[in-house]
């Protein structure tokens, strides 16, 4: 929760993806802080611009893209200005993610007990035994059933939430401080959801990491969140105690996702959608870009972009209905 100091502050980060088309502006001009100890969720819509965001602080934007600009302070300091040399040493140790599709973060011609130690042998000085022992441990503290035989399955005879489990324990092999979750439940059934979630809630409780969560489901933010960042088009619209943003949200674009939740309480009630589509990032609308999709949109929200207001007790948002 907020109260303890900063571990991760981004300050105008840019990424651009240069393609045939065009430029896509994924990311445009971000700014966020991150306190240690947290559990932060990042929301929005698909394509929105929030794994690209985390994916930059590891350095590992994919190409076409590219990081054009921008700060990205991890502990003091700017993960941006470092060689790649020092950059190799941060990943993994200090920062770590745990990726959106275990099938693909896996590889499949290699057991799930070698991958695990391959990782730690390559950043610490260690025999092999010694790595096997650690990812025996972990294997236990994910809690994957027969862990011994897990260790030398290959990927395709596990299932997906034990898959999931592994990518997790690669993730925690050598405590880092900052974990990135990047949608840790999307292809897994309703039970292992739950699972997964209850996991990540116990590890970061037990390792006292920093936990960022990077989803699109409400419903995940609201039973893990201590703070949460709605994104929209490349950019930060609004930043909240979880509480604060469920009981008050500010921004239109929040208020369209919260809405866009089904109501146990009222079953007949129709659920409500944001009208419109997510902008062309290689052409944005000038000034606001949630403004052509805007119930409130002024004349304003057409020419100039709004900047970021913080409305008392940390809850900030990006919206002239508040300027």
């Amino acid at each position: 929760m907020r109260g303890g100091d900063e571990i991760l502050r981004i300050e105008g980060l840019c990424v651009y993806f240069y393609t045939y088309a065009g430029v896509v502006r994924a990311v445009e001009d971000l700014n966020l802080t991150i306190y240690r100890g947290e559990t932060f969720a990042l929301v929005g819509e698909t394509g929105c611009g929030k794994s690209v965001t985390m994916r930059a602080v590891l350095r590992l934007v994919p190409p076409p893209g590219r990081i054009v600009k921008g700060r990205i302070i991890f502990d003091g300091v700017d993960l941006l200005k470092l060689p790649e040399k020092e950059m190799r040493k941060i990943r993994g140790s200090k920062i770590s993610m745990v990726f959106q599709d275990p099938n693909t973060a896996l590889d499949p011609l290699y057991t799930a007990g070698y991958q695990t130690t391959e990782t730690i042998l390559a950043h610490r000085k260690v025999s092999k035994k010694s790595a096997w022992q650690r990812a025996l441990e972990l294997f236990k503290v994910v809690e994957i059933p027969e862990p011994k035989r897990r260790l030398r399955a290959y990927p395709h005879e596990l299932s997906g939430g034990m898959k999931q489990r592994v990518v997790t324990s690669i993730a925690l092999s050598l405590n880092p401080k900052l974990l990135i979750a990047d949608e840790p439940t999307t292809a897994l059934d309703v039970t292992i959801q739950a699972q997964i979630l209850e996991l990540l809630r116990d590890l970061q409780r037990k390792y006292g990491v920093t936990l960022v969560m990077i989803t699109h489901n409400m419903g995940v933010v609201a039973d893990m969140a201590d703070r949460v960042a709605v994104m929209y088009a490349g950019s930060v619209v609004e930043v909240a105690d979880v509480y604060e943003l469920f009981g008050n949200p500010l921004h239109p674009y929040t208020k369209g996702l919260l809405r866009a939740i089904p109501s146990l309480t009222s079953r007949n009630e129709r659920l409500q959608s944001i009208p419109g589509t997510v902008p062309n990032m290689i052409r944005p609308p000038p000034g606001c870009k949630f403004h052509p999709r805007c119930e409130y949109a002024m004349d304003v929200c057409k020419r100039e972009r709004p900047r970021m207001i913080d409305m008392g007790k940390g809850h900030l948002v990006a919206c002239h209905l508040y300027s």
